[in-house]
């Protein structure tokens, strides 16, 4: 299987990946109830309508995160709040996914960041619900021991066959995937290792294209 099949696979919900199950049932949740809501266009849902829908599976399946700790809280960037978690080997993160049109494409980031960056990948451990929607997930903690050289992420991604976009945004045409926002806060070095911590992943219509 080439990789591009194999990433369509695990998209599609018929390939595994490394905390990818939870995350595949309710993308496909979310496919599914695409021509049941009404006054969705196209089999497209906006937003907005998309929400509502998350948020009824979310109660049925009792996806709720109950556990935040507010005097964990760390930081936060554009898209999400970062906190600490009970193992310190792990951060918390909530993710509003305002960087994606919908949720499904935030949840297909995750699948693809778990896929090319298993040791890193993100656990999807549930919803939050505070003045907006938040993902709540956990990812292994990495400790920074130098700063990034930009350079050397453009490098790696170029050996992988990635083509710098603009800036720190990169396309593989081969794949038809779009990878953002690779800055030195969302790419760490540790001990001469870069760390994809943060990824934006996209899909384009390529990546839907038969070979």
């Amino acid at each position: 299987m080439s990789l591009k099949h194999e990433l369509q696979s695990i998209i599609s919900g018929n390939g595994s990946v490394r905390n990818g199950e939870i995350i595949q049932t309710i993308t496909d949740y979310l496919r599914r109830k695409k021509t049941t809501v009404p006054g969705a266009k196209k089999t497209k849902l906006i937003k907005e309508q998309e929400t509502q829908v998350l948020v009824e599976f979310i109660d049925s399946k009792n996806l709720w995160y109950n556990s935040l700790d507010p005097s964990k809280y760390i930081g936060e960037g554009a898209e999400q709040k970062v906190y600490e978690f009970s193992d310190a080997k792990f951060i918390l993160k909530l993710n509003d996914s305002i960087f994606y049109e919908l949720w499904e494409d935030y949840l297909n980031s995750l699948l693809l960041h778990n896929y090319f960056f298993p040791h890193l990948s993100y656990e999807l451990l549930g919803f939050h619900k505070s003045d907006k929607l938040y993902a709540v997930v956990k990812q292994p903690f990495v400790k920074s021991t130098e700063n990034t050289n930009l350079i050397n992420v453009k490098e790696f991604l170029f050996a992988n066959g990635f083509v710098n976009k603009k800036e720190n945004d990169y396309y593989h045409p081969g794949l038809g995937i779009i990878v953002e926002d690779l800055h030195d806060e969302n790419v760490l070095t540790e001990e001469g290792s870069l760390q994809f911590i943060d990824t934006v992943f996209f899909l384009m219509p390529a990546f839907f294209e038969k070979e």
